[in-house]
């Protein structure tokens, strides 16, 4: 019976020991998943920590990348600005130059018109007399445009290589025009035929007399009517355009050989 007992309290302390044993052994397994599961969370926010870490380094590269760029585009742009201002520069000082030429061409063109007012003056003076009067009443009106400040140094530059070109055109054209002429110390009405600068003839409305100016004394002559009373009238039609261009016996002085 004492032996019994015995094994009951062995059995007993035995049983007592294991739950202990039991216990204390369930005791480490909850610390040690409870710091497994710490490690775990340690290990996901310094992974986060570094997943964040990289996407910021990814993001500043690629905010490097631009701005290295737009750096580059910068620099290509700053070097076309330095060439545009270069040739800025350089237009500015031929235009500077220009202007100073300009201004020393400003003043010498006022004395060329002069000079070539005053030559033309005395060429209608000496040429045939055809519109004598009207060829200088053109010049004396640009004569009198030098003395305006209406025109500038161009325009009064112009308007005598107009006056120059109209002269030059007399000497390529036929043409027919009425105006008065003193025939035997009587104004007459008679239609003036003039070919270029070579010929200048006039004929009475009635046909009745013929006339032609002679280069060589500087005078109006009459001419033998029956000979070109017909040319010249003539002349006059096709200058009218009442008749077709034809072939014309005129009275021409014939050019002489220089000596």
């Amino acid at each position: 019976m004492k032996n019994h007992r015995l094994k009951v309290v062995a059995l007993s302390a035995m049983l007592s020991t294991g739950a202990f044993i039991g216990a204390a052994h369930a005791v480490d397994v909850d610390d040690v998943l409870k710091a497994g599961a710490d490690k775990v969370a340690a290990a996901k926010a310094s992974q986060d920590r570094v997943s964040k870490i990289a996407q910021q380094t990814y993001d500043l590269l690629q905010q490097f990348k631009v701005v290295n760029k737009q750096i580059e585009g910068l620099r290509i742009y700053n070097a076309q600005l330095d060439r545009q201002i270069q040739n800025q520069n350089q237009a500015m000082a031929d235009l500077q130059e220009s202007i100073e030429n300009a201004t020393v061409m400003e003043r010498q063109i006022i004395p060329l018109t002069q000079k070539m007012l005053d030559a033309l003056d005395q060429f209608v003076a000496l040429d045939v007399p055809f519109k004598q009067q009207s060829r200088k009443e053109a010049i004396q009106s640009v004569r009198d445009n030098m003395d305006s400040s209406r025109f500038s140094s161009a325009e009064k530059f112009r308007q005598v290589l107009e006056l120059y070109d109209i002269e030059g055109q007399y000497s390529q054209t036929i043409e027919e025009y009425d105006d008065m002429l003193a025939i035997d110390g009587q104004d007459r009405q008679v239609t003036f035929f003039r070919v270029g600068r070579i010929a200048l003839t006039y004929q009475t409305p009635d046909q009745d007399i013929t006339g032609a100016w002679n280069s060589e004394t500087k005078q109006w002559e009459k001419v033998d009517s029956g000979k070109f009373r017909t040319a010249v009238n003539k002349g006059i039609k096709i200058a009218k355009k009442q008749a077709a261009i034809d072939i014309l016996t005129l009275p021409i002085v014939a050019p002489e050989a220089a000596q």
